[in-house]
């Protein structure tokens, strides 16, 4: 079997990977960045071995003894880790030092490069989870009406533009008006915030930065969200086809059927017009 490293966040997605790759007969050693991993992960990789995230060169001086060339990197950091001053080696110091903005595309592309020096590819994080990304047009059986249509596409674009600056992936619209932009504080926390603000019948949209990289950071949405989407009440979701996961599609969207809110999946050619 051909090894291959997963750097692992919190949420499902690293789960689902670890399996997806092990049934295309890859060795999947993972490397936990975080204490709230999936404890399942323990059972569906090789090996999985806990690492500081701050220690940049221990990390790489660890992939490299284990025989890692090539590596994904799948779930979600707490970017606020940042603010609480976590230890950080040399290397990880001098590289956020060099960068012109501490944003996620900023860092996650330094690391990257990091890997790249050192003879370690990175791959996209699509890889062996192409049944994961979300199609195209209305996903569920409900149809929006004109008013609908219309937040749900406004919702996508401010959703790219918000991502164009590399603020965050998602915002929550109510007749093409903006309640809140994801910030560093996450999206279910944005969809709460837009909900309070609005009440009943918002929009969510959640989308790729234009040129997205896809060896990090593709949107991903599942239950956390779903579940905050109802409590909220919202009325619609827009998703971008082929560039954000669904986990659990089919259940995620029956669900979303079942409490009355749309799902739809764009590219940027469905805003012409």
């Amino acid at each position: 079997m051909e090894r291959i490293g997963l750097l692992a966040g919190e949420g499902d997605l690293p789960l689902i990977w670890a399996r997806a790759a092990r049934k295309k007969g890859r060795e999947v050693f993972a490397y936990k960045l975080v204490e709230k991993i999936n404890p399942l992960l323990e059972e569906s990789a090789d090996q999985v071995k806990s690492i500081n995230i701050g220690m940049l060169d221990d990390l790489i001086a660890g992939l490299k003894a284990d025989g890692i060339e090539e590596l994904v990197m799948a779930g979600s950091i707490d970017k606020t880790m940042l603010f609480k001053g976590i230890p950080l080696d040399a290397r990880f110091a001098a590289l956020l030092a060099g960068l012109k903005d501490l944003n996620n595309d900023s860092i996650l592309s330094a690391i990257v490069n990091e890997f790249t020096k050192e003879g370690i590819r990175v791959l996209p994080q699509s890889i062996y989870l192409e049944g994961l990304l979300a199609g195209h047009g209305i996903l569920n059986s409900l149809q929006p009406d004109e008013q609908l249509l219309s937040d749900l596409k406004y919702a996508f674009k401010m959703a790219r533009e918000i991502g164009r600056l590399d603020i965050g992936q998602t915002v929550v619209v109510q007749n093409r008006t903006v309640l809140a932009v994801e910030t560093i504080e996450g999206t279910d926390e944005a969809i709460k915030r837009g909900g309070r603000l609005a009440g009943p019948g918002v929009v969510v949209a959640k989308a790729a930065k234009p040129g997205q990289d896809f060896r990090f950071d593709l949107p991903v949405i599942g239950e956390g969200t779903l579940n905050t989407l109802i409590a909220v009440k919202a009325r619609g979701l827009v998703i971008e086809t082929d560039s954000t996961f669904i986990i659990d599609k089919e259940n995620f969207i029956k669900r979303a059927e079942e409490n009355d809110i749309v799902v739809a999946a764009f590219r940027e050619a469905d805003l012409q017009g």
